[in-house]
């Protein structure tokens, strides 16, 4: 079973009709118990940080989310709520991965929305995808360049457009809004 993580977040069923278009059935839960005994586990997001972090802790998923041991992904903000903190809201994130979240300068360029290039595909996920491959971005928070990098975009400056540690992958783009490219994407989370 796929789990999608519940919270009030923009793009919760956009990510389980790309599964349905997939044929990998998922449900969306709060529920800590369904999650851990999820076999995958997939934490989507689009929103404001404090707000949806707020939302995690009144169900504990704040706590439980670092703890799992299945494979999870983090999309957008899930990606940004793993890490140490996030600029927006001054908002204190899971810790997952050892880095900050920061705002893009100058604020006229932002959101990056929009697709573009990702480079430096270093990762399970990118399996059968292209080299310099065009995916779906839309954000004003990114993460910084780290060691836990996996592939890098550039816009106004180079940030990470995805995150591994451990059973923890992340991705800054849309894989449920990036076309044939994101569906491939999330096959393979599907198959770690």
């Amino acid at each position: 079973m796929i789990a999608i993580i519940k919270y009030n977040g923009g793009n919760v069923s956009s990510v389980q009709n790309a599964l349905n278009r997939l044929n990998i059935s998922s449900v969306i839960t709060d529920d800590p118990e369904q999650i851990l005994r999820a076999d995958k586990v997939i934490f989507p997001g689009v929103g404001e940080a404090s707000s949806t972090m707020q939302l995690l802790k009144e169900k504990g998923l704040d706590i439980l989310i670092p703890t799992l041991k299945q494979p999870v992904l983090g999309i957008c903000l899930g990606m940004q709520l793993m890490c140490n903190g996030n600029e927006e809201g001054n908002t204190k994130g899971m810790g997952i991965f050892d880095i900050s979240v920061k705002r893009f300068p100058p604020r006229d360029l932002v959101p990056h929305m929009g697709w573009n290039t990702v480079s430096e595909q270093g990762f399970s996920l990118f399996t059968g995808v292209e080299k310099e491959s065009d995916v779906y971005f839309v954000h004003s928070y990114y993460c910084e360049l780290s060691d836990f990098t996996t592939s890098v975009c550039d816009y106004i400056l180079p940030f990470s457009a995805s995150l591994q540690k451990d059973n923890f992958y992340a991705v800054q783009f849309h894989p449920e809004k990036s076309g044939d490219i994101g569906s491939r994407i999330l096959s393979n989370f599907i198959q770690l």
